[in-house]
């Protein structure tokens, strides 16, 4: 169990004062059975009205909208979560999907709908070929093959951080053999999508005390993993970046089916793209101890 508080802080700089668009805002992390919201501070200069929802997800979404001309815009988030999620979860897997293949539920398969469908063209079929490396026997042990397909992401593909915007599709980062933890996730998530699974992109951050994570600095940063919906188990949690599964070092903020959906910050302004002389994130994660 440990407290931990997220500061992060989203800062644009412009050549001359510009008329700033709406922005959406995904910042508010999700509450789970193994992380509770504490506090959440939400900060914007110029000011901003902020209008709150929740999508179709259950993510919730700040709206800000500007009446002011500025050179400057900085959002700013401070939150503070309880993180109980134990280091080596068991999952209540149904019996009858212990073992791969299995069939979903009617209901179930309705409610998945397109997040059991690949979300990227494979024509040729070369991402189902690639996924078939990792299914051994069939019927083969269901969350064993869910960890064969996650490890073997990061045996076969090298880490490489990537400060451009955008996502590799599956078949570029196979290709290419590097990727970011974005990409490893949207690899995964097709992945078993072509196996019949359900799946979704998660954002959010990596909770990294030690600092011996891939995708994080000092103690942490923003993150991207997926999740697999297993019935018994629910959403389960694999970051494959870590080759690690369950919670216990992830802050979930967003889950959709395409990680376009759940960018922390998107907005716009009225000028030139040339405009915008600067663009810089920051996000501070301070641990405050465990009890």
């Amino acid at each position: 169990m440990a407290l931990i508080t997220i500061t992060h802080t989203t800062s644009y700089r412009y050549l001359a004062p510009v008329r700033l668009g709406p922005h959406r805002l995904m910042l508010r992390p999700r509450e789970t059975r193994d992380l509770a919201l504490t506090s959440f501070d939400l900060e914007i200069v110029p000011t901003a009205r902020i209008d709150w929802s929740q999508d179709v997800a259950g993510n919730t979404i700040a709206a800000a909208t500007f009446d002011v001309m500025t050179d400057k815009l900085t959002i700013r988030s401070r939150t503070t979560v309880d993180l109980t999620a134990p280091a080596w979860p068991v999952f209540p897997i149904a019996t009858s999907a212990a073992s791969y293949p299995f069939t979903y539920s009617d209901d179930d398969w309705k409610d998945l709908g397109s997040l059991a469908m690949p979300q990227y063209a494979d024509d040729a079929g070369r991402l189902s070929n690639w996924v078939e490396q990792f299914v051994m026997n069939r019927p083969t042990d269901t969350l064993s093959l869910l960890k064969d397909i996650s490890n073997g992401i990061t045996e076969q593909i090298a880490y490489q951080i990537r400060e451009a915007e955008g996502t590799q599709a599956p078949l570029d980062t196979i290709d290419r053999g590097v990727g970011s933890c974005r990409d490893f996730a949207v690899l995964f998530a097709d992945a078993v999508r072509t196996l019949g699974l359900g799946a979704r992109l998660v954002s959010g951050y990596l909770f990294d005390p030690k600092d011996d994570r891939l995708g994080s600095a000092a103690a942490g940063s923003t993150h991207a993993w997926i999740e697999v919906h297993v019935p018994g188990a629910g959403w389960i949690p694999f970051d494959p970046t870590n080759r690690s599964v369950g919670s216990a070092h992830l802050i979930p903020v967003a889950v959709a089916r395409n990680i376009s959906q759940i960018t922390p910050v998107i907005g716009s302004f009225q000028g030139d793209k040339s405009d915008l002389i600067s663009l810089d994130v920051a996000v501070d994660v301070v641990d405050q101890g465990i009890y």
